[in-house]
């Protein structure tokens, strides 16, 4: 029987994810947390085949004993930022494959440096897996994959109230806040601000226009790694507007040092989760990604889009990062080192995955 790990996984992506690997493996899944009290009710709430283990990775010193029986370990346990690769590390010193749901650069680029060691130990391990990084990056391999040169990425994501997710999603986006980012543009790296440069997008219903915003996730950096492209943009926005018009006065009004302050990120997590709970009952809690891709086929200009809307935020990241662990637990992906969602899965097993679990990607091409 294949165990795996869920660290973190107390929390609403873990839970999502767990849930997910319950549908489609046979294996057996241990999470973990700080708190035993909540941890054993989440696993009993899961079903039999959930176990409960006591784990703190920022303090633990007996990682790696903890983490040896498993066959893949997925980390849930965010915000990545600032969050360092101990767990991934311990994985490849274990010969232990590895997933988790990162969705920051600076974690990536701490992931990313462990490529040789992975692929010695012979370790598969796989970053930014889940909806945002993940199903948008595989999308985005889709639609490149149709073009002789791909030339221009624009990748928008929308969501709806909290997205149904915890507080900790909230804090990501905060924290998004705090400093300029460099982003891909025409051939060269450059700084933008973010929630800066309003745009509306055209997002599948139930959403229609949409305006979205500059905002630092994984991809930006990633994507321009993974395909010779000449521009990469990133975009967020959330529905009702009024959230949109929040985020962006914290991100040119609040003078910048406070959004460095602990406290007040904490703060703000909290009373946006505390108002998401009221605003979804009206909102949903969905999300809707749109990659675009531009470039060239057979001499003509071409125009690739696809587009995914889903009812549930967490329980997509729950698709995303069970559908790769399935991948591996099954002996479909084996790629010994440490690589992201759009340079290891193939489209064809991106596709089958998604299809099992009833998810549809729309994609359209035009040309010019």
């Amino acid at each position: 029987m294949r165990r795996v790990l869920v660290v973190g996984g107390t929390g609403r992506i873990g839970r999502s994810i767990a849930a997910d690997l319950i549908e489609h493996t046979d294996a057996t899944i241990t999470i973990s947390g700080r708190h035993s009290q909540q941890g054993h009710r989440v696993a009993a709430a899961l079903g039999p085949r959930v176990k409960f283990q006591p784990l703190d990775v920022a303090a633990d010193s007996g990682l790696e004993a903890a983490i040896a029986p498993f066959d893949v370990v997925i980390h849930c346990a965010g915000p990545f930022h600032g969050r360092d690769a101990r767990v991934l590390e311990a994985c490849i010193h274990q010969g232990v494959n590895y997933l988790d749901v990162s969705d920051h650069r600076s974690f990536s680029h701490k992931a990313l440096a462990y490529r040789d060691a992975a692929i010695a130990a012979g370790t598969t391990a796989v970053i930014n897996t889940g909806i945002f990084p993940g199903i948008s990056n595989s999308m985005v391999r889709q639609d490149v994959e149709r073009l002789d040169q791909p030339e221009a990425i624009h990748l928008s994501y929308v969501v709806a109230g909290s997205g149904g997710a915890g507080p900790t999603v909230m804090r990501t986006t905060f924290l998004g806040l705090q400093h300029p980012f460099e982003v891909w543009r025409q051939g060269q790296w450059q700084l933008v601000q973010p929630y800066s440069d309003r745009e509306t997008i055209p997002f599948p219903a139930p959403y229609g226009p949409v305006n979205v915003f500059w905002f630092d996730v994984p991809e930006a950096w990633t994507l321009p790694q993974a395909f010779p492209i000449e521009t990469v943009v990133t975009k967020f926005g959330s529905v009702p507007e009024i959230y949109n018009g929040i985020t962006w006065a914290l991100a040119h009004w609040l003078p910048r040092p406070w959004l460095q302050q602990q406290w007040l990120i904490e703060f703000l997590a909290q009373s946006s989760y505390f108002c998401t709970q009221v605003s979804d009952r009206f909102s949903g809690q969905g999300v809707a990604i749109r990659s675009e891709v531009t470039g060239q086929t057979a001499g003509q200009a071409t125009t690739v889009c696809s587009t995914l809307v889903l009812p549930d935020t967490a329980v997509a990241a729950g698709y995303g990062t069970g559908s790769i662990a399935q991948l591996i637990l099954a002996g479909e992906l084996t790629q010994p080192g440490v690589w992201t969602v759009e340079e290891c899965l193939p489209t064809t097993l991106f596709q089958q995955t998604l299809q099992a679990r009833g998810v549809e990607v729309k994609q359209s091409i035009e040309q010019s």
